[in-house]
């Protein structure tokens, strides 16, 4: 969908969610010798600025990760997301958001590679540019990131981290994006799978996560941070990770954060979140 800029939402209670989330899965692989491959199929536009442009407009991170920034003590999968933004803001004032691929480079090393996707041309060119060289390899492509996916699979080192986080513009992106998954799952079954969705009152968003579930029945990991009450005027009111394949570590890294995620970005008495696995 070109009409939509993620700048407008940068940094709000949803981003919170997805990075907290994407870190713990790209430190895990990142602990291990072996190298890995972080595949994103709607990269955007790499980070953010959010004092002035799109972001400043709507001020979504106000709700979100600011809140996190001038919290106290925090549970340490917050404390590391925490961490890593203010590396992108050294003078102590948040001023940068760092987009999902930023948040991958920060933590793969040499050996690794990005392969960052986005239709946008004006995301496209802010993206090529921020990882124009860096000590990870990267390649910026101009093109569908479901056409990349299925061209990329399975990877040459045979651990990749792939996120999809697509519009949801239109009622298309959810059925692409079942149908991305069920072919990537086919090509490589060993691969982690990071699934973002938002939360809103259509009827393909509540179904996405039971048709996710049965595309990996015995191995996935979902998470959902709700914090307002869901109102059809207001459109998203909360929003979840879906992971096939999650490592050990991430269950309980998400059991010590999400209460105190909800208590901070929660916004009326029907704050709450949804942790449940293929185990359960």
């Amino acid at each position: 969908m070109l009409g939509y800029r993620h700048a407008f939402h940068a940094g709000n209670h949803a981003d919170v969610l997805k990075h907290v989330v994407l870190l713990q899965l790209v430190d895990y692989l990142a602990a291990k010798d072996k190298p890995f491959w972080y595949i994103d199929t709607h990269a955007g536009a790499g980070r953010y600025t959010l004092t002035q442009g799109y972001a400043a407009e709507q001020r979504e991170y106000v709700g979100g990760v600011e809140k996190l920034w001038n919290a106290g003590v925090l549970p340490e999968a917050l404390a590391r997301y925490v961490e890593l933004v203010r590396t992108l803001n050294p003078h102590h004032r948040l001023k940068y958001y760092p987009g999902s691929p930023w948040i991958a480079r920060a933590r793969m090393r040499p050996q690794d590679r990005l392969w960052l996707h986005e239709l946008h041309p004006a995301d496209y060119a802010l993206l090529e540019q921020e990882f124009a060289s860096g000590p990870v390899p990267a390649r910026v492509c101009g093109e569908d990131g479901y056409a990349g996916l299925k061209a990329l699979l399975p990877p040459e080192p045979r651990r990749a981290l792939v996120l999809i986080d697509p519009s949801y513009e239109v009622r298309e992106d959810y059925v692409r994006l079942i149908d991305a998954l069920k072919q990537a799952l086919r090509r490589f079954a060993t691969g982690v799978y990071m699934v973002w969705y938002p939360m809103i009152p259509r009827r393909e968003s509540r179904e996405l996560p039971a048709r996710l579930a049965t595309l990996a029945p015995e191995r996935w990991l979902r998470a959902e941070l709700v914090v307002r009450a869901a109102d059809a005027a207001h459109g998203l009111y909360g929003s979840g990770v879906f992971v096939v394949n999650p490592p050990f570590t991430l269950r309980s890294a998400l059991a010590e954060s999400l209460p105190r995620l909800t208590m901070l970005l929660g916004l009326d008495r029907h704050a709450t979140f949804t942790l449940e696995g293929s185990a359960d």
